[in-house]
């Protein structure tokens, strides 16, 4: 059965996600979203699995480098473009269309019931944080706003794949391997297609550590554990914290402008929350997560 510690647990991990904007922007130098990709991806991993000590088998790697693609390398790249082009909470705005792909996605790939009051939830959460788009006088970047809605597709790929291929390892192993695989994919494409890095002063320092270590380890520990144990579905209504945390910082750190048009889109994304989670309680086979299909003794 689905405890509640498990959706809050689970909701930290987008909750934090929110801050990668505000930290992007304020602390972090610009014009280097596959290198501050790398930097938050491949030293985190690599201290995990030194802790951890242990290694994916050889026969596991594809479908590795395939959600080490979808959740971080492809992912983050795209949300770092987003992030330099869109202000505030936009890019997380429009990253909310991720709980949507993933209902459709889960239907089709393991079964998972699409429940009209899901839906519901969905749409509501996804006007909610629209409100919060909307009532901010910006200009809308092309290039940005494909950037976020890319990402969003790519995480919800990666979101149901790790539901659908029952890993047996813990979910902090395998956020290990996928941070490591992800920086590896994304190496060559940041030496080759960015500048040099600048030698970062310690704001830009102490970015790269909350990004890596807590934005990236703490954080997709959390959403792989929240995955297996609560479903796809579930997790990505969670979501939608992001874009509300986002918001949020930006009013309470950065003085931007919180109206009350923007405080009724926080409200009904909140309630489309508790809504969701409610319609998206998941049929007895899912709450039993299905035989792994690499056998090998349990951690």
């Amino acid at each position: 059965m689905i405890k509640s510690p498990d959706l809050l647990l689970t909701g930290i991990a987008p909750a934090i996600w929110g801050s990668t904007y505000i930290v992007t922007t304020q602390w972090l130098p610009d014009g280097y979203p596959l290198t501050i990709s790398l930097l938050r991806a491949l030293p985190a991993g690599i201290i995990l699995i030194l802790v951890l000590r242990r290694f994916p088998e050889v026969r596991w790697l594809p479908k590795l480098f395939l959600l080490a693609l979808l959740n971080f390398t492809l992912f983050w790249a795209l949300l770092f473009v987003a992030a330099y082009r869109l202000p505030g909470g936009v890019a997380a705005t429009l990253g909310a269309t991720q709980p949507l792909i993933v209902l459709f996605l889960a239907r089709a790939v393991i079964g998972t019931p699409v429940r009209p009051l899901g839906v519901a939830a969905a749409l509501g959460g996804l006007a909610g944080v629209g409100l919060l788009l909307i009532s901010s006088a910006i200009a809308l970047d092309p290039l940005g706003v494909a950037a976020a809605l890319g990402g969003a597709l790519s995480m919800a790929c990666g979101t149901v794949l790790t539901r659908k291929w029952q890993w047996p390892v813990s979910p902090l192993t395998l956020t290990a391997w996928q941070l490591t695989a992800g920086g590896i994919v994304l190496a060559p494409f940041a030496l080759v297609l960015e500048p040099g890095f600048p030698l970062p002063d310690m704001k830009a320092f102490a970015g790269l550590v909350w990004l890596g270590l807590i934005g990236a380890a703490l954080t997709y520990y959390l959403w792989f554990r929240g995955i297996a144990r609560i479903g796809p579905a579930r997790a990505a209504l969670l979501g939608f914290l992001s874009p509300l945390s986002a918001v949020l910082l930006g009013w309470g750190i950065l003085g931007e402008a919180l109206t009350p048009v923007q405080i009724g889109g926080a409200v009904l994304v909140l309630a489309s929350l508790w809504v969701g989670q409610r319609a998206s309680r998941p049929s007895p086979k899912f709450i039993q997560a299905p035989e792994a299909q690499i056998k090998t003794p349990a951690e």
